[in-house]
């Protein structure tokens, strides 16, 4: 079964999802949070979460 297309884009990457997708350990991406570089992030409660579409068009400037 497919998921919509409107609820794919409501969908948020944990650090552990955009660290696999990076190939990078999430501790990279705590340390890249804090120095200000990596993909944008965000704060949800006590999470951190990455939006899939931001951290390809990171990948892409890269």
């Amino acid at each position: 079964m497919d998921v919509p297309e409107q609820r794919r884009a409501d969908v948020l990457w944990s650090v552990k999802d955009a660290a696999a997708y990076l190939r990078v350990p999430p501790k990279t991406l705590y340390e890249w949070r804090y120095k200000g570089d990596g993909p944008p992030s965000h704060r949800v409660g006590r999470y951190v979460r990455y939006v899939p579409a931001e951290v390809h068009a990171w990948v892409r400037s890269q």
